[in-house]
C-alpha cells in the first residue's frame, strides 16, 4: 500500500504518527496495550477501523490483562469498532492470531465496499468528504476514500473540507488524494454549503465511527450540516463504513456517547493560539446525522438505502457472501 498506517511484528506495533503528517511520516513503536491505549488518546492513530485494529494488537502484546482491556476501552468512548474488536479479544484463544485476522478482515471489508461504492459514483463526479476515511483511518484501502479510490478510473475528484478542528481533511485526507493522484481540492468547512448552492458538488461520501440500530451515523463534527445540506440541495449523501461499526444494542443516535476534547485544539494548533485566555470552549469531537438525511450506507455486505431499523438488522445480521474458489 502506497500509506501503510498500521505495521505489525508480532512483538511491537508500529503506528503511523498522524499528529506529525503531511510534514512528516515518522512510526510509533508500540510494545504493551497502555502504549497503545496512549497512542489512540493522543491520536497518533485515529479512525474507527483502524483504532479496532490497533486495539486488538495491543491486547496480542499484552496477553489477556484485564488492565489492558480497561485502558484500551477508556481510550476513545465514541468508536464502537474499538469495543467491537476488544470483544472479539476476550473471546480469543490465539490472541496475536486474531488481531492479525481482524486486521485482515478490515482491509478486505474496505476493498469491497470500495468495490460496491464506486459504482454510486458517477463519471467525472465531484465528490466531496470530510474528516480523513482513507488507509490512514483503518487496515488500508478506506472507507468513504476507500469508494472514491476504487472509482479512481471514473476521472473522479475530491472536495476535502478541512475538518476543524483536528484538520483531518487539510492534513490527511488531501495527503492521501497527493500522494495517490487523485484530483483534490481544499476548502475550510463553511465553504461547502457555497459549492452545494453553486451546482460544484455532485456527491457527499463520508465515513462513520458509530451506527445505532435505527440508521442514525456518528461521525466526524460537521457531518450533520453536510448532510442537511446535501438534503437541501438534493445532493446524495452516502456513509460508507464496515459492519464492524454497526452498534444494535444503541437504537438511537441521541444515545451514542459523544466524546468532548480538550479546549487547546480550538483555541489554537501546534503551539499557536489565537483565541483570548479566559474563553469558554467546546469541542465535541462527533456529531450524530439522523438516519432520514443517509442516501444509503455502504457496507461489505451490500447498500443499505434509505436506512432503518429494520433495513439495518437484516443486514447486520446476515450472513457475508462466500467467496468463490
Amino acid at each position: 500500500m502506497a500509506v501503510e498506517p498500521l505495521r505489525w511484528h508480532g512483538d511491537r506495533l508500529e503506528l503511523l504518527d498522524q499528529r506529525l503528517l503531511p510534514d512528516q511520516a515518522a512510526y510509533v513503536t508500540c510494545r504493551t496495550a497502555a502504549e497503545v491505549a496512549q497512542a489512540i488518546r493522543d491520536m497518533v492513530v485515529r479512525g474507527a477501523p483502524a483504532i479496532g485494529c490497533a486495539a486488538a494488537f495491543g491486547i496480542a502484546l499484552d496477553g489477556e490483562s484485564e488492565a489492558a482491556f480497561q485502558a484500551l476501552a477508556a481510550s476513545r468512548p465514541t468508536a464502537v469498532n474499538l469495543f467491537w474488536a476488544l470483544d472479539r479479544m476476550r473471546k480469543a484463544k490465539d490472541l496475536k492470531a486474531e488481531a492479525e485476522a481482524i486486521y485482515a478482515e478490515d482491509l478486505a471489508a474496505n476493498r469491497a465496499m470500495g468495490k460496491l461504492g464506486a459504482k454510486l459514483v458517477p463519471r467525472n463526479a465531484r465528490v466531496m468528504t470530510h474528516c480523513n476515511t482513507g488507509a490512514l483511518a483503518t487496515a488500508g484501502h478506506g472507507t468513504a476514500l476507500g469508494v472514491i479510490r476504487s472509482a479512481k478510473d471514473k476521472k473522479v475528484s475530491v472536495i476535502a473540507c478541512e475538518t476543524r478542528p483536528y484538520l483531518q481533511g487539510a492534513r490527511l485526507t488531501a495527503w492521501e488524494c497527493v500522494q495517490e493522484g487523485i484530483p483534490c481540492t481544499l476548502i475550510t468547512d463553511s465553504m461547502a454549503g457555497h459549492l452545494m448552492a453553486r451546482g460544484e458538488v455532485d456527491v457527499v461520501i463520508v465515513g462513520a465511527d458509530r451506527i445505532a440500530a435505527n440508521g442514525d451515523v456518528a461521525n466526524k463534527i460537521g457531518t450533520y450540516a453536510l448532510a442537511v445540506l446535501a438534503k437541501r440541495h438534493r445532493i446524495p449523501f452516502y456513509v460508507a463504513a464496515p459492519v464492524s461499526t454497526f452498534d444494535m444494542g444503541t437504537r438511537k443516535g441521541t444515545d451514542i456517547p459523544i466524546e468532548e476534547r480538550a479546549a487547546d485544539e480550538v483555541t489554537g494548533y501546534r503551539g499557536t493560539r489565537w483565541a483570548p485566555q479566559g474563553v469558554a470552549v467546546r469541542n465535541p469531537a462527533f456529531d450524530v446525522t439522523p438516519a432520514e438525511l443517509v442516501t444509503g450506507i455502504i457496507t461489505e455486505r451490500g447498500i443499505v438505502r434509505k436506512p432503518n431499523r429494520q433495513r439495518v438488522a437484516a443486514l447486520r445480521d446476515a450472513k457475508p457472501a462466500r467467496r468463490k474458489a
